[in-house]
């Protein structure tokens, strides 16, 4: 109960705090640098350590790519039934086939399933980071002809994100190195993120000028928050992928729109105004849906 709560104070908190004007309006910039400089790291040395490794596993590996292949075979429909440009298509690839695993996923986690499954969460968080650094910026810069694409920009958006080397040197450096002194730090640091991750969600919520845009984000939303968690239920129990990792792993599929993929929609002119607004309506609607997803899951 005391998660719920956290949650609905820390988004309601940022809104509040958004709209008296108390703070910057870009103030979620520096929470957010903390988040993905420091925390997230953090929750990568306290988790990934500590995981036994196995084929269980895959199943986290798998949801990630099976919402991305969904989600770009759900806007290739779309587009057949209505007019977009190839920009605008390009946004709703970003903000269908990538879900939000970290920022509400991580607390969303806890909350339903307990803190120590984030540690399963930390594997969609990643898969799904490397599918925006791969797949979704070919998707963006083939869209926007902003830039030339090459292995190179590929690798240096990978290789310069926090979050992966945390989770890179997580894995490594206890094999070599005895860091179990450091734990308790590594606690406190990791105990950041859902309150400031909510609380950075709240300061950035946006619902302007949604009426205008409402058939695509109905259609990107009901993908996201509702087929593509089936759709990865569905293909785990063809493949008679079970148990509590596969369940984390098809509620993590059924998380909101990725935040960084407004970012990128943003850097490369893909209608980033929807793609916020998706973003946006989704964090909230997901807080309904996952409670959906959570019932199904524990009912089947």
């Amino acid at each position: 109960m005391v998660n719920f709560v956290l949650i609905a104070v820390c988004i309601l908190a940022g809104m509040a705090f958004r709209r008296s004007k108390t703070i910057p309006a870009d103030a979620h910039r520096g929470i957010n640098a903390w988040i993905i400089y420091i925390a997230l790291p953090a929750v990568s040395f306290k988790y990934l350590p500590h995981i036994h490794w196995g084929t269980s596993l895959l199943a986290p590996v798998i949801a990630p790519v099976l919402v991305w292949l969904g989600g770009w075979g759900m806007v290739k429909i779309y587009k057949r039934l209505t007019v977009i440009d190839n920009t605008t298509a390009a946004g709703l690839r970003l903000s269908s086939g990538l879900a939000n695993t970290s920022f509400v996923g991580f607390p969303l986690i806890a909350a339903y399933f307990g803190e120590k499954y984030i540690s399963i969460a930390i594997i969609c968080d990643q898969v799904t980071f490397l599918l925006l650094s791969t797949a979704g910026v070919v998707v963006a810069i083939n869209a926007s002809k902003k830039q030339s694409l090459s292995a190179g920009l590929l690798l240096k958006r990978i290789v310069h994100f926090p979050p992966f080397l945390g989770c890179a040197s997580a894995l490594l450096i206890p094999r070599f190195i005895d860091i179990s002194a450091l734990n308790p730090l590594f606690n406190i640091l990791a105990g950041t993120v859902a309150p400031l991750a909510l609380f950075s969600i709240g300061l950035q919520l946006q619902f302007k000028g949604w009426s205008e845009q409402l058939k695509p984000i109905i259609a990107t939303l009901f993908y996201k928050l509702i087929l593509a968690p089936a759709l990865v239920l569905l293909v785990f129990y063809i493949l008679s992928i079970k148990g509590i990792t596969a369940q984390v792993s098809i509620f993590e599929a059924a998380m909101p729109t990725l935040l960084s993929s407004g970012i990128v929609a943003d850097e490369y002119g893909l209608n980033p105004k929807l793609s916020n607004l998706i973003i946006g309506i989704g964090i909230i609607l997901s807080l309904i849906t996952t409670a959906f997803w959570y019932w199904i899951l524990k009912t089947i």
